[in-house]
């Protein structure tokens, strides 16, 4: 019996490496996936029974890296849509309702998207999900359009980071990248 489940172990990690050396496994990404809570660390939080108070919303982006290039203004253009992040388009979901830009946002799940100027970026919610980049973007589906201040950093951020920061009315999800960061206000 040992024989035959050593002789099956071995088969499988032949196969495993196998299947590598053919790529039928995706290569690392360059633009690795990252996700944020509110509140911040909320899955560890629930496995360790240290929950104080429900989910509000989570954010899913690509953290693309700076690799010592112009980003605002060059790679992401000016007065262009941007999906926020790299690879597919960032996505944020709310587990209740919620108010931004005192427009009323029903829970659920939206696309965030983003028109950057050097002084503002309008953020715009949109209902289309599960889509690559911008390029099928429908202004149409959009849920809410709001114009936020563009900060400037002290120090360069190589990676694009999407945080919660708890308000005193809710959250702020801060977007920062390069050498800029913006706010956006969530009430509760």
């Amino acid at each position: 019996m040992k024989k035959a489940f050593s002789l099956l172990a071995l088969f499988q990690l032949f196969f495993i490496c196998l299947l590598a050396q053919n790529g039928s496994l995706p290569p690392v990404d360059k633009s690795p996936m990252d996700m944020s809570y509110f509140p911040a660390n909320y899955p560890v939080l629930k496995i360790q029974d240290k929950i104080s108070e429900s989910p509000v919303a989570r954010v899913v982006y690509s953290r693309p890296q700076k690799a010592g290039r112009v980003i605002f203004g060059n790679i992401v253009k000016y007065g262009e849509v941007w999906r926020m992040g790299a690879n597919e388009a960032t996505e944020i979901e709310f587990f209740k309702n919620v108010h931004i830009g005192g427009k009323k946002i029903n829970k659920g799940r939206y696309t965030l998207y983003a028109i950057p100027s050097e002084t503002s970026w309008v953020i715009i919610l949109n209902k289309d999900t599960d889509t690559w980049g911008a390029f099928k973007y429908n202004a149409k589906k959009d849920v809410i359009r709001t114009s936020v201040a563009v900060q400037k950093t002290d120090a360069v951020i190589e990676s694009l980071v999407m945080a919660f920061d708890k308000t005193a009315t809710g959250c702020t999800l801060v977007i920062g990248w390069d050498n800029v960061k913006v706010l956006l206000p969530i009430s509760l």
